[in-house]
Parts: structure tokens; C-alpha cells; sequence
């Protein structure tokens, strides 16, 4: 039944909102400035996507700004938390992909390890990888084959990995980060992924570059 508890109910619910109009109008003006534009819809979803490719190649090429050159990087898509939309992106629309504080990580994993951590990324039916990875996986989530580079993973060599902090710990089930040897953490605000995918996009801007994002076969379903 509708009464007058519904009219003071919208009372308050007009109140809460006038009381909170100026605080929005500030977090709109920071959030609204363009960093760059994308030339599609950039959506995230397993074995592979746009967005969830393209997140652990930004932390690829991020790499230059740590005197890093990764081998390959891993973006857990559980952390991917909103897509992008096609043409203009707005501070804002990089927080809602990557609100948390995770920053960039750089580690480095035995090729043995390498091959556990495919194996736990194909038992989660895909995670972001970067484009120097081709990995084939089972209908049941088996790891089939995988490549670095064009190449098998070598058991005998090391492997260099741009990823985010959480997974450095071995978070998301990909436990053979754990393993992980000469780990760098870097702790400042620009070394948050956020920060790190806006430099990319801005990066992408001043070259008059709209960010292109594709699936490209990193992760095949064996059929």
C-alpha cells in the first residue's frame, strides 16, 4: 500500500541528494577529462578479450619507464572491474577498469614455473596474457600447448614477468608466483595500474593514436 510513508520517503531521498550535489559536482570535474580515445568497445570475458589483452600489454610497455623489458605479462581478469567504451575515455572510465590500488610488479619465474603458471591460468579458463603468448587450452581446462615469443618454454632458462602486485603474491590462484625471484614493487602513485593505463592512453593521445584492442588467438579453446 502507498501512503504518506512513500512521500517522506522521497522527502529524504530528495534531501540526501541536494545535500550531495556539490561533493558529486567535484568527483564529476575530476573524473570527466579525456585521456585518450579507443577505436571500439573494449569488453572483457574468458579465454581471452580487448580489454583483457590489452591491460598486461600496457604493463609490457610500461616496462621502458623501470628499465624493464618483461618477457610477457599477466593481468588477472578478475581485476578487470568495468570495460571501456568505444571513443572518448575519461579518468573516470580507467578508475571503474582498474579501481583498486594495485600497482605494477616485475618478477622473474623459472621456465618450470612459467609452465605452472600456464597451467593454473588454463584451469581458470583464461587470464589476460600479453601478445607474446599463444597458449592452447582443453575444453576442460587443460593446458595443451603454449609459446613465448614464437617459442616452447625452455625449463632451463628464466623468464622476466610484468604483472600487478596482487598476483605477484600468488593471489587468483596462480600460486606459482610465489616462486617468484628478483621482485620489484614499486610503491609510488604513478605506479599504480590505473595511473600506469592512463599514461598509456594519454601516451597513445599526443601521437594522435586512437588505442586499438583485439582478440588475436592468445588463448585458443581446443576443439
Amino acid at each position: 500500500m502507498i501512503d504518506s510513508r512513500f512521500d517522506a520517503a522521497v522527502a529524504a531521498n530528495s534531501d540526501a541528494t541536494t545535500f550531495m550535489a556539490p561533493f558529486k559536482a567535484q568527483v564529476d570535474e575530476q573524473m570527466s577529462p579525456v585521456v585518450g580515445r579507443t577505436a571500439d568497445y573494449f569488453d572483457v570475458y574468458r579465454p581471452e578479450s580487448p580489454l583483457s589483452n590489452l591491460l598486461p600489454d600496457i604493463m609490457v610497455w610500461a616496462g621502458q619507464y623501470y628499465d624493464e623489458r618483461p618477457d610477457f605479462g599477466v593481468y588477472n581478469i578478475g581485476g578487470i572491474r568495468a570495460a571501456l567504451p568505444a571513443g572518448d575515455v575519461t579518468i573516470g572510465d580507467v578508475v571503474d577498469v582498474a579501481p583498486f590500488e594495485n600497482r605494477i610488479a616485475f618478477l622473474t619465474l623459472t621456465g618450470e614455473k612459467v609452465t605452472e603458471l600456464m597451467q593454473q591460468i588454463a584451469a581458470r579458463g583464461g587470464e589476460g596474457l600479453s601478445r607474446e603468448v599463444r597458449m592452447v587450452i582443453t575444453a576442460d581446462n587443460k593446458l595443451r600447448s603454449v609459446t613465448i615469443k614464437g617459442e616452447p618454454i625452455d625449463p632451463g632458462r628464466s623468464y622476466r614477468i610484468a604483472t600487478i602486485d596482487y598476483l605477484s603474491h600468488g593471489n587468483d590462484k596462480m600460486t606459482a608466483f610465489k616462486a617468484g625471484t628478483d621482485i620489484k614493487l614499486p610503491e609510488e602513485q604513478k605506479d599504480l595500474t590505473r595511473e600506469l593505463i592512463m599514461r598509456y592512453f594519454r601516451e597513445m593521445q599526443a601521437q594522435g593514436k586512437v588505442v586499438e584492442a583485439v582478440t588475436d588467438g592468445r588463448i585458443t579453446i581446443e576443439q
